[in-house]
């Protein structure tokens, strides 16, 4: 989860009021948007670099209904990933125009366990780029290995590895290290390694990564590479913005 990781805070957060902004105030709202001055009270702060008082007021240009109505914020509880105000206690900023969204505990549940591996100490690396990719056949018809090496922001190594076996599904794992062991699995949906692959790597495999390779190994390559991103579900955002 980006915001997570690009917030100076994440909190829950108990709307106080909400003052809807119009003329000047409002006057770069987007399309189907409304404006809103909104006041909260802070139920939890789930993580960050930056500590919240116990009340915040930020701006918000939330989305229309259907009937080209805004929802009803007051009371409402959301979860916000936020950036602070020099100088301004109290004042925060969301850390993008979508940094709010109503709480929920499987969002909460989500937010908390990315925060955790964020402050880890053996935190996946951001992925920079795909790099060079190796296909070895098997000794038995339909047997192979393909490995798949990634270029990280510290240097760190990870690799994807795609195992054919006659009368078996593909099986793929991702490595973070030099070596790889039985041990190597898919990464756990939602977890911040999870969200490192499924929202950097492209959809298909670079042809500079198979530069190399014959042909046939070239394009048992790309296939098993399509494996990986077919097991990794889409990166999307899968709950409402208020």
């Amino acid at each position: 989860m980006a915001l997570a990781e690009l917030s100076d805070a994440v909190a829950d957060v108990e709307v106080t009021s909400a003052i809807k902004l119009k003329g000047a105030a409002a006057a770069d709202v987007p399309a189907g948007h409304q404006r809103f001055y909104i006041e909260g009270r802070l139920l939890s702060l789930l993580g960050g670099k930056k500590g919240l008082p116990g009340q915040v007021a930020w701006l918000a240009d939330v989305p229309l209904d259907a009937s080209n109505r805004a929802p009803k914020l007051k009371k409402a509880r959301l979860l916000i990933f936020v950036d602070t105000v020099a100088d301004r206690p109290g004042e925060v900023r969301l850390a993008r125009p979508y940094g709010q969204f109503w709480w929920s505990q499987e969002l909460d549940a989500r937010s908390r366990g990315v925060l955790r591996e964020l402050v880890s100490a053996d935190r996946p690396p951001h992925i920079v780029r795909v790099g060079n990719a190796f296909h070895v056949p098997g000794s038995l018809p339909g047997e192979s290995e393909t490995q798949i090496f990634l270029t990280t922001d510290d240097g760190r190594p990870v690799s994807l590895n795609v195992l054919r076996r006659p009368g078996e599904a593909p099986r793929w794992a991702v490595a973070l290290g030099e070596m790889v062991d039985d041990s190597a699995a898919p990464p756990p949906p939602d977890s911040l390694l999870w969200y490192r692959l499924a929202c950097t790597l492209p959809a298909a495999l670079p042809d500079t990564s198979t530069a190399d390779l014959p042909s046939d190994q070239a394009t048992a390559a790309r296939a098993d590479y399509r494996v990986v991103i077919e097991g990794l579900k889409p990166c999307a955002r899968n709950f409402t913005a208020p």
